[in-house]
């Protein structure tokens, strides 16, 4: 069963009780990411997320850990493009524990400035190991080259020189612009009570200011290129990307087709293809990464150098199949069956329940139900399949970018057609 109050500073409080469940997942989401910061910004989203948990007036930062610890439970957070999350999973005893540990450090944290420098340096660590990685690196890139001059392409962890600038007021006032009430939506999954979670709540929450409500982004723009970026490693590392539908597209139930067949697990096209029948790559998988107003199909894959071209012709080659052919009736039901499948062995978690409810509040303003998205998933047929592959999959909207030992010219836009 799943409950919505909105308190009258502007949050919402989302439950659903899962009944026989053990745990109960809490969140608080913030509807404030990466593509919300200026240019000069870029990461203080992230680093605020570092922050709450390094102290409050009433508890140190070992103190934190200690208390969750003490119970078995998990306090972590994470970031995005369009939200911030920070949660907390225990069992169901435990919950008043939970929440007011989460109230705590997300109202009360004191941003010592020995702890921020200490957090700072722990950023800027994180930056590195994402440029040590190739396979990190190269997604990064494409982001920022498929949405190029947007915020859609920065990094979420920001740059060595944005997380260097960032001082203790600009992170201060940054949490009192964009931690407000209308931004913020409280959801809790498991064995879960739904007015018991509304009381704790606005008791905890009520001197939040309700201030504004999450500002509409300007549309990013897609066109044609490719990014090589020489680096000394073993394998070139592959990014081939095409724009796709947000996520509440009226068809966003093709785009997941699309996606499953193409690359998204061990039977699809790209993997049965690119690594069972010719053997050129042992990672090789593709993803939607879609948002509130946009979009990106993309396929990953990493090859060695004298194979890539190989690799690249092989993607284009599926991608242009899903535009030109319609899939078999066969094909298209174990999609269906597989998307189907996931989708309700993932409701045995409560994370993925909480999730799920801050989602669908995100993104459709409601709670989308899953007989619904069953029904939806069931309503593709194969022509409509195809008729939406044409409207994602376009020539003059692909992007590749490879990292690893290419030279420039080894690949160009001439080279982006599906044959």
């Amino acid at each position: 069963m799943i409950g919505k109050t909105v308190l009258d500073n502007g949050i919402r409080v989302i439950t659903e009780q899962i009944p026989g469940a053990h745990s109960v997942t809490l969140g608080i989401w913030v509807e404030n990411g990466s593509r919300h910061e200026t240019a000069a910004q870029n990461g203080i989203s992230h680093f605020l997320e570092h922050m709450l948990f390094k102290g409050t007036e009433r508890r140190r930062a070992q103190d934190i850990a200690r208390e969750i610890d003490s119970v078995g439970g998990v306090l972590n957070a994470f970031t995005g493009r369009e939200f911030s999350c920070y949660y907390a999973k225990v069992l169901a005893q435990n919950l008043s524990l939970a929440v007011d540990l989460l109230s705590d450090a997300f109202l009360h944290s004191v941003f010592e400035p020995a702890e921020l420098e200490k957090e700072r340096r722990v950023i800027l660590q994180e930056i590195h190991m994402v440029e040590d990685d190739p396979e990190e690196t190269v997604h990064d890139l494409f982001s920022r080259e498929f949405w190029q001059n947007h915020p859609l392409g920065r990094p979420v962890l920001g740059t060595a020189e944005t997380v260097g600038a960032h001082s203790r007021e600009a992170l201060l006032d940054y949490r009192f612009r964009n931690y407000c009430g209308r931004k913020l939506i409280v959801c809790a999954a498991g064995n879960v009570e739904h007015q018991r979670i509304v009381d704790r709540i606005s008791e905890a929450f009520e001197r939040v200011p309700s201030g504004a409500a999450p500002l509409a982004c300007d549309l990013p723009y897609y066109r044609q290129g490719v990014g090589l970026t020489p680096r000394e490693f073993e394998q070139v590392h592959i990014c081939l990307g095409a724009r796709a539908f947000p996520q509440n597209h009226s068809h966003r139930y093709e785009a997941y087709l699309l996606n499953t067949l193409l690359g998204s697990s061990m039977s699809s096209r790209l993997f049965q293809t690119i690594r069972e029948e010719r053997g050129l790559a042992y990672s090789v998988y593709s993803y939607l990464n879609c948002h509130t107003d946009a979009g990106a199909l993309v396929v990953y894959a990493g090859t060695t150098p004298g194979q890539a071209r190989e690799v690249v012709e092989l993607s284009l080659r599926e991608m242009g199949r899903l535009r030109r052919e319609e899939v078999s009736a066969d094909a298209l039901e174990a999609a269906k069956a597989q998307l189907k499948g996931n989708l309700l062995l993932s409701l045995e978690s409560t994370d993925n329940r909480m999730t799920r409810l801050a989602n669908n509040e995100i993104y459709f303003g409601r709670q989308v139900q899953i007989e619904e998205v069953i029904r939806g998933f069931e309503e593709v047929t194969a022509t409509s399949l195809r008729e939406q592959a044409e409207e994602m999959i376009r020539e003059e909207e692909l992007h590749l970018q490879i990292v690893g030992r290419v030279d420039e010219g080894d690949f160009t836009q001439a080279d982006l057609t599906f044959g």
